[in-house]
């Protein structure tokens, strides 16, 4: 699924005409391109703060003559790129399939052949790949996606020259996912060498994800995570017996001590598949459009797990060097209650975007039932109130406001759209589209985390994750809580009349959050 051009995207980059966007990181935009012989394409294009950098194009140039030796089996194969261009760009195999991140979300943890199938594709991507004397250095859910024929792995190939830049100009970014990063990873500039060991330790908890819906370090922040990456075993309760002893072994704290990836293929390889022994299979894709991809890999993505975190909160002082990099400034101002809207203020009009909003991409035929809806604004296909289900009120964010408010739910001002990242969401608002505001999060001093609005852009701020609850509101539809991996639950306070995020430790979050359609999104 691509989304529209936005105002200043160029139309062209070398051979390639563009024809819509598929994602964004902290390194890059990923746009939706045709060769000159129509087939579609992936073009990675590279931000303006690393082009300056003259190192970072050398690398960048070696990094992707190696990335275009791998053989493009259970990868998505590198087809053409201009680190010479204004901006670099890399052309990659456009993939039409869900990520394995969408579909652990979407239809829930994977067993028997289905998991199995992934662990051995994954698998034979990483042989492939470390093959070619490539490291891919943010292998995760999001990376992985489901194509016609089996597993294919993306954004490996460039990581290696945007990590150097990362780690000798900038002090705010570290290239890969936490969830999924080896210990060494963690270490100073100086200390071990990033090897592809690296990869096989992302490859275990990939799998666990798979198997179980969360990671197996998962923990309330970012560096709780890592020191549980750390210090700790890794949780493998629900993965099955025939892939614990290798998962043990892909997740050992020492790089030394994990099978290299042709000995994790034969370890899989050897064992029998789960439901019989027969040969693994491939899952079907789902028939849903190509997920907004994480683009080109690089920012911190704080996906710890698809389920609420239960453990107790606490302080790494011990972590403070090694961490420092995990900390940003969140933007905007605070959310506070909406009076419900008089008559005449468009009080019970139907909802409708303005003539100047983006074109909506191709949603297939029109959901109707309640199941259809959900799953069509999950994939970001539809308008949606965003209903606090504890208090009967609706979020809302008007054009000139800085502030995110609560409201009765009418107008222009309560209508959203869910953005898909991976396992995470940008919520954008459709207010005024053009003006390209999301739902965002900021720290504010003696007051605490509060929703704010903020530039569309996916960062630490901006990125939520859905976690289904056991409840529904009172219409019976599904409830969410709505989690910031950074800062915590977004949650309702009586006291105050205002929202506020924050971790809740050993306790459920108190507000939940349901989806409620509100039409296709304005062609």
């Amino acid at each position: 699924m691509s989304m529209p051009l936005r105002p200043g995207d160029l139309a062209r980059l070398g051979r390639y005409d563009i024809v819509g966007r598929l994602g964004e990181g902290g390194m890059g935009s990923v746009f939706l391109g045709r060769g000159p012989d129509g087939r579609p394409v992936a073009i990675k294009t590279v931000r303006p703060e690393y082009v300056a950098d003259t190192e970072f194009r050398a690398r960048f140039r070696s990094e992707v003559n190696r990335a275009q030796q791998v053989p493009p089996f259970s990868t998505a194969e590198v087809i053409d790129a201009d680190p010479d261009h204004e901006p670099p760009y890399l052309v990659v195999e456009y993939v039409d399939g869900p990520s394995l991140a969408a579909e652990v979300r979407d239809r829930g943890r994977l067993t028997g052949s289905a998991l199995h199938s992934v662990a051995v594709g994954v698998a034979t991507a990483l042989t492939a790949i470390h093959g070619a004397g490539v490291i891919h250095r943010d292998l995760k859910p999001g990376n992985v996606l489901f194509a016609r024929g089996g597993i294919k792995v993306i954004d490996f190939g460039i990581a290696r020259a945007f990590e150097a830049t990362s780690q000798h100009t900038r002090t705010d970014q570290m290239v890969g996912t936490v969830a999924y990063m080896a210990p060494e990873r963690f270490d100073p500039v100086d200390g071990r060498p990033v090897t592809p060991a690296a990869d096989i330790f992302a490859w275990g908890a990939v799998v666990v994800y798979a198997a179980t819906g969360r990671t197996p370090f998962a923990a309330e922040s970012a560096a709780a995570t890592a020191m549980r990456i750390l210090t700790q075993a890794p949780d493998l309760t629900g993965v099955p017996d025939s892939l614990v002893d290798v998962v043990e072994r892909a997740l050992a704290k020492d790089p030394v001590e994990r099978p290299t990836a042709r000995e994790l293929l034969d370890l899989l390889l050897a064992s029998s598949a789960p439901g019989g022994g027969s040969s693994p299979v491939v899952p079907a894709a789902a028939s849903v459009a190509v997920p907004a991809a994480d683009a080109v890999s690089g920012s911190v993505h704080y996906s710890d797990a698809a389920v609420p975190v239960r453990s107790k909160r606490r302080s790494w002082i011990a972590l403070s060097a090694a961490l420092g990099v995990l900390i940003a400034t969140g933007v905007g101002a605070a959310v506070r209650f909406l009076p419900v809207q008089s008559a005449g203020d468009d009080a019970g009009a139907q909802p409708t975007a303005p003539a100047s909003a983006p074109s909506a991409p191709a949603a297939g035929p029109e959901p109707v039932t309640p199941e259809e809806r959900l799953a069509a604004i999950l994939r970001g296909n539809r308008q949606t109130l965003i209903h606090v289900s504890e208090i009967d009120r609706d979020l809302a964010l008007e054009s000139s406001s800085t502030e995110v408010v609560v409201g009765d739910g009418t107008g222009q001002r309560s209508l959203f759209a869910l953005e898909s990242l991976g396992v995470d969401y940008l919520i954008r608002s459709m207010y005024d589209p053009a003006e390209d505001r999301c739902v965002g999060v900021k720290i504010i001093p003696d007051v605490g985390s509060q929703l704010v609005p903020a530039e569309c852009t996916a960062t630490k701020a901006t990125l939520f994750e859905l976690v289904r609850s056991e409840q529904t509101d009172d219409q019976g539809r599904p409830t969410y809580w709505i989690y910031n991996d950074s800062y915590g639950y977004v949650q309702w306070s009586d006291d105050d009349k205002s929202l506020f995020v924050d971790e809740v430790g050993d306790n459920p979050p108190a507000s939940s959050f349901s989806f409620v359609d509100r039409g296709p999104l304005p062609s």
